[in-house]
C-alpha cells in the first residue's frame, strides 16, 4: 500500500538501483536502520552497494551471505557501514546470537538484506524497502518509513529523488 509514509521507484538498471542507494545513503545519520526484502536477484545488494558509496566506503561492498555480518568502517566514510544478510538463516530465533543490537543502535548504518526471515529482531523503527523484479533490468522499490525518524528521511529522499527526474509514484 502506497501512502503519505512510502515511496514507489522505478530503477532501469543494477547502475540506477545503485545511484538510489547512493542517493539515499548520503542522507542517513548514525543509527539509522535499513531493511531489504525481495526474492532472489530483486537488487537488494546492488541496493546496498549505493549506500555503501553513498556513506564514502571505498572498494567492493559485497553480500555477506557466508559470514552474515560484514563491517566497513574506513578513515574516509562519513559513518560506519554494516552489512547484514540473514538468507542463510534457518530460524529467526538464530538472530538472538548475532549481537545485532550493538548494530541497530550502534554509531553507523546498518542494512539488513533478508529483513523479512527475522521481523521480531528489527527495531521498531526503520526503513523497510521492497524490491522486486519488473522484468530482465527493471526493478520496482517500495519504501515504507516506520517511525518519525524515517518519515522525516523519506522525504528529503523524495524530494532528490524527484528533482533528478527519476520516475517516483504515489498513489
Amino acid at each position: 500500500m502506497v501512502d503519505e509514509y512510502s515511496l514507489d521507484l522505478i530503477s532501469h538498471s543494477e547502475a540506477h538501483t545503485r545511484r538510489f542507494g547512493a542517493k539515499l545513503g548520503e542522507l542517513l545519520q548514525g543509527g539509522d536502520v535499513i531493511c531489504l526484502a525481495g526474492e532472489l536477484g530483486a537488487g537488494k545488494t546492488c541496493f546496498a552497494q549505493g549506500i555503501g558509496r553513498g556513506l564514502g566506503i571505498e572498494g567492493p561492498v559485497t553480500s555477506p551471505s557466508f559470514t552474515l555480518i560484514n563491517e566497513y568502517r574506513q578513515e574516509r566514510a562519513r559513518l560506519p557501514f554494516y552489512h547484514v544478510d540473514l538468507y542463510r538463516l534457518g530460524e529467526a530465533k538464530e538472530t538472538l546470537t548475532l549481537g545485532l543490537e550493538e548494530y541497530f543502535y550502534g554509531e553507523g548504518v546498518c542494512v539488513v538484506e533478508w529483513a523479512d526471515r527475522a521481523p521480531a529482531a528489527l527495531p521498531a523503527e526503520h526503513l523497510w524497502i521492497e524490491l522486486r523484479y519488473i522484468n530482465e533490468t527493471r526493478r520496482g522499490l517500495l519504501m515504507n518509513a516506520v517511525g518519525n525518524r524515517y518519515e522525516e528521511l523519506l522525504r528529503e529522499f523524495n524530494e532528490v529523488a524527484s528533482q533528478q527526474g527519476n520516475e517516483v509514484t504515489r498513489q
